[in-house]
């Protein structure tokens, strides 16, 4: 914080636009697939602030908005399972029972509620997809949200793929 406080109020724009045209640089330089298994961290919950008189930090809960998006503007994707897991590792729900076909440009949406505390702070997705022929891969998000009147709390987390 202080090296951006430090900065002309111009030169902080500058940074972001940087930032975004980096990131803009490195999702064109993907390569075409066929197919991926994707890792997506979600948040079911945060800590933060300071421990109380038992050793424990606050927590905030938040809601998970899962975004798969088709990046392809001629070719459908087909998404075949996405596996959510708590903060151990131990699979909790399904979120694709059957495969779903997102056509060109479309998305699926999956939803983890704000009441769902199952997931942890480490919780994650397991998501896989497949086309026909080579694509552009998805983009895939979770925005997370606690949303109130006095404080809100948003954020995103992206997907990436997993090496076998």
């Amino acid at each position: 914080m202080k090296i951006i406080s430090a900065l002309r109020p111009l030169a902080v724009p500058a940074i972001v636009v940087m930032a975004g045209l980096l990131s803009l640089a490195a999702r064109a330089q993907e390569a075409l697939s066929s197919g991926q298994s994707l890792y997506l961290p979600v948040y079911s919950h945060l800590y933060h602030g300071d421990l109380d008189r038992s050793g424990k930090p606050s927590e905030t809960l938040t809601s998970a908005h899962i975004s798969i998006r088709n990046t392809d503007s001629s070719s459908s994707l087909k998404v075949s399972s996405a596996r959510y897991y708590d903060t151990g590792g131990k699979l909790l729900k399904e979120y694709v029972p059957s495969p779903r076909s997102i056509p060109p440009l479309g998305t699926l949406e999956l939803f983890v509620p704000h009441t769902d505390v199952t997931g942890g702070s480490g919780a994650n997705f397991i998501i896989q997809w497949s086309a026909e022929g080579p694509i552009n891969p998805p983009l895939v998000e979770a925005l997370h949200a606690d949303i109130r009147a006095s404080r809100s709390v948003v954020f995103i987390t992206t997907a990436r793929v997993l090496k076998k």
